[in-house]
């Protein structure tokens, strides 16, 4: 498919995913195919051999997310600009070869479409996941920068970010989205394709003796390397906190919610305005980093923090962190696969302003 930058098309959130990470330069794909987010492997597969995309040269289906997530290891290792998807079972998979990738620093990016859990669960939208993403997943009490796009417009143009951020910091970058914004088709226009400036210095193959290792069996040595990593993410929290907010200079109900519930939130935000209640929102579009800070600073002027998620209740955690218990901080959740209604979060909001 060719595009022309600047022309609006329509298409799935995982469709525009993928053109957006072919449009970042992506060079290489490996995944196994889950749904929901099988379209993101099948438009890499269609334009594999469309040679719209020249920097493209490799296509893998892998025989498993354990073997995806190993083959994108080996591909990041050349500076070879890689990424996978999956959904939320083929994620828990990956999480060995995403703290390998961490304790080798390596950028690439995964995606996870999350669907509902646990086990096999469903195929509906959840945000089920948030922790695994959000807290690393894996062994080693690691980080990754987790990027919560809510709309197609976002699905397009985070990849050219995450590869950005992989690079910028040699970490893994995770697009972390509900099943609802994968499958949602909207109309949306590309970026021009920007080519990244990137160091490779440190990768091997092409006549460069480097070491690329996450084993490190002299204590010391361990100990100065996780300091290392996490010097870095304390670099990424105060360089890359990224968030939206809407009405919250005098708001008194705050709403806090990320991918598809922001956007229903931000309606039901509209019409409390509309009839004269003092609400806003903020939407994390970091989740790590978390806005823990901007949350923080409008607690003195507030009576209710609502936050409608769909999970039982995990980014509450983080906004409760936030707020240190200085402000009440109520959930609004559901699960399986069911979304919230703008009336149901509206309902909420309403119930706790005139308390």
């Amino acid at each position: 498919m060719e595009y022309v930058s600047g022309e609006r098309v329509y298409m799935k959130g995982n469709e525009a995913l993928a053109y957006g990470a072919l449009m970042a330069g992506m060079e290489a794909y490996f995944a196994y195919p889950i749904t929901p987010s099988s379209e993101i492997a099948e438009t890499f597969a269609k334009e594999h051999i469309s040679h719209n995309f020249p920097d493209y040269k490799v296509f893998m289906q892998s025989s498993s997310e354990i073997e995806a997530i190993n083959h994108v290891l080996g591909s990041a290792s050349t500076g070879t600009k890689t990424m996978t998807a999956t959904a939320s079972p083929g994620f828990s998979l990956m999480q060995e070869g995403i703290s390998y990738g961490v304790g080798m620093e390596l950028p690439f990016l995964v995606a996870n479409v999350n669907r509902g859990g646990p086990g096999l669960g469903s195929l509906g939208p959840e945000q089920s996941d948030y922790f695994q993403v959000t807290k690393g997943g894996g062994h080693g009490g690691y980080k990754v920068i987790v990027l919560a796009p809510s709309t197609v417009q976002e699905m397009a143009t985070f990849p050219q970010l995450g590869f950005e951020l992989a690079y910028k910091y040699r970490n893994p970058v995770l697009l972390f989205m509900d099943a609802f914004t994968g499958q949602i088709k909207e109309d949306i226009i590309f970026p021009s394709p920007k080519k990244l400036n990137i160091d490779t210095s440190w990768a091997v193959g092409k006549g460069r003796y480097n070491i690329l290792n996450s084993l490190h069996l002299d204590l010391e040595e361990l100990e100065r390397h996780q300091n290392h990593l996490y010097e870095k993410y304390e670099k990424i929290k105060n360089n890359e906190l990224r968030f939206e907010e809407f009405n919250v200079d005098d708001a008194e109900i705050l709403v806090v919610a990320f991918g598809i519930e922001a956007r229903i939130a931000k309606s039901a935000v509209t019409k409390a305005r509309e009839n004269g209640f003092k609400v806003g929102l903020i939407r994390p579009i970091t989740l790590f980093p978390f806005p823990y800070e901007p949350i923080k600073k409008h607690v003195p002027h507030l009576k209710t923090i609502v936050v409608p998620e769909l999970n039982q209740g995990l980014m509450a955690e983080d906004v409760k962190l936030a707020v240190e218990g200085r402000v009440n901080v109520v959930s609004t959740l559901h699960a399986g696969g069911i979304i919230h209604t703008e009336k149901e979060i509206y309902d909420v909001i309403i119930k706790y302003t005139r308390r």
